[in-house]
């Protein structure tokens, strides 16, 4: 459930397009807002409840926009500032904190998994002995990903209040065979991220949530982004997301529930705007220094199963590049979990960037996760396009 395309297809599916503007989404066709408007209810034409996108630009061409409904019990608008679950984006933060480590000299991206966690990675063919902390953050590790997930109506609402330990999830994979030799290919997965949360707590005697707060949060302002732990709530406002658990099957609320990816592969919720300020200082160099940014953004070609998601796309170390229609590429971080979806971008410099949250995602085939992934690609690549100064 924690890759892109499995959360897509996780998606909910809604019977009716419904789609809202917010004031000044009417302006004129050349100006972003309009044209996020355009992009964001399109995404809603594909049956998803809710959309919220903020565009942030150093040259003041921001705009905020929402479409659909925030609940479909009363109809309530989205909020533009909305709080959800930012899922898989939580690894760009994780990664952040590596390289802040990596940068202070308490830790080596050549570290083999063993040296901080011994024995842990064991087992089964399982090596942490000929695992680096890069093959983990660059999905090149070869573990194997066996999360918990909910298979049904019924699993959700017998285990969705359950939690579960980064010694747990790891376990589960040391149940299996590695995918693959480490270093020998990419396959997006969780469980490396479960282990660098792991690394972190040993490395600085915090768990990863906290330096995430201390290091990342608290500097940038970012007051909405948090690990909300074992609690299943949102603070409000906050739009409710919706799942099918399969093709035919009703609409399930699942808004509120613990889950099971709290453990630096997934874990924190936030806003829009406080991850346009995230990514906009990751990218303009204020939170790691030249020699670790450069690092970050070496990158390697995506495995095959997701080259049709997210074509031309290469993997950074919790980072991926994208190519921009009007030249030059994007970086950011993708994230779905129980309803919601999450995309990010941001320009080189990290001058232009854009986030949209969507909520109930209607994907029950897989013509339906492309065309919700294209439609969020497009929303995303039109908005930094369309800023001024886009072309770098």
């Amino acid at each position: 459930m924690r890759s892109f395309a499995r959360s897509l297809a996780l998606g909910a599916v809604v019977t009716a397009t419904l789609a809202t503007t917010v004031p000044g989404a009417t302006a004129a066709a050349e100006r972003p807002e309009a044209r996020l408007q355009r992009d964001a209810d399109a995404i809603t034409a594909l049956g998803v409840t809710g959309v919220q996108a903020r565009l942030t630009t150093s040259a003041g061409g921001n705009a905020t926009v929402t479409s659909g409904v925030g609940d479909l019990a009363d109809g309530r608008p989205v909020s533009a500032d909305g709080h959800f679950r930012i899922a898989s984006v939580t690894k760009t933060f994780v990664a952040t904190v590596v390289l802040q480590l990596v940068g202070e000299g308490r830790l080596s991206l050549d570290d083999r998994v063993e040296r901080w966690l011994p024995g842990v990675v064991s087992g089964n063919g399982n090596d942490g002995r000929a695992i680096t902390v890069r093959q983990l953050l660059q999905h090149t590790g070869g573990l194997h990903d066996d999360h918990p997930d909910y298979t049904s109506a019924e699993d959700f609402q017998r285990y969705r209040y359950d939690s579960w330990t980064p010694e747990q999830i790891v376990a589960r994979a040391m149940g299996h065979r590695p995918d693959s030799e480490p270093g020998e290919q990419w396959r997006y997965g969780n469980t490396g991220y479960v282990l660098l949360g792991m690394i972190i707590e040993r490395v600085t005697g915090k768990t990863w949530d906290v330096e995430v707060g201390e290091r990342i949060s608290r500097p940038l302002g970012l007051d909405h982004t948090f690990r909300p732990g074992t609690s299943p709530t949102l603070p409000q406002p906050h739009a409710r997301t919706y799942q099918s658990f399969g093709p035919g099957e009703p609409l399930v609320d699942v808004t509120e529930q613990v889950g099971s990816g709290t453990n630096g592969e997934a874990g924190l919720v936030s806003t829009t705007a406080d991850l346009d300020r995230f990514f906009g200082a990751l990218l303009g160099g204020r939170l790691l220094p030249p020699a670790q940014l450069a690092q970050m953004k070496r990158t390697v070609r995506i495995g095959q199963e997701f080259r049709e998601l997210m074509p031309r796309a290469r993997d950074g170390l919790g980072l991926f590049s994208r190519p921009l229609s009007c030249g030059g590429r994007y970086w950011g971080h993708e994230g779905g979990d129980a309803g919601w979806v999450t995309a990010t971008g941001a320009t080189a410099d990290g001058r232009r960037t854009v986030t949209v949250s969507l909520s109930g995602v209607r994907a029950a085939s897989a013509d339906e996760v492309l065309d919700v992934e294209r439609a969020m690609s497009k929303l995303v690549d039109d908005a930094l396009c369309a800023a001024p100064g886009a072309r770098s």
